[in-house]
């Protein structure tokens, strides 16, 4: 069984027991959240039901695993003869979460 959802303008393919980094929520550690964007989900006889735009009812329960930082991004520019050099770096900050539950 697994589920489509999405979050933080992103879609995520799901199953019980995967571990998804997902964008920045207001939540502690070992909180329980509850995603009720749901696009799609499969159940176990290969049945797919698809949302318009989401599919009513469903919802995928997670608990935060931990909240971070990802690997460092540089921005690196130049213009070629002209002496122009920029470097900047940016970290996005994530939501850890393990996934729980499929409910459909």
């Amino acid at each position: 069984m697994y589920a489509i959802l999405e979050t933080g303008g992103k879609q995520f393919k799901v199953q019980e027991g995967d571990w998804v980094k997902v964008e920045k929520m207001p939540f502690e550690t070992g909180e329980m959240v509850e995603f009720n964007n749901i696009l799609a989900v499969s159940n176990d006889n290969n049945e797919l039901t698809v949302g318009k735009p989401f599919v009513e009812g469903a919802k995928v329960t997670a608990k935060v695993i931990e909240q971070g930082k990802d690997k460092k991004v540089v921005i690196f520019k130049f213009k070629a003869k002209k002496d122009y050099r920029k470097k900047k770096g940016h970290r996005q900050p994530y939501t850890k979460v393990v996934i729980e539950k499929i409910e459909a």
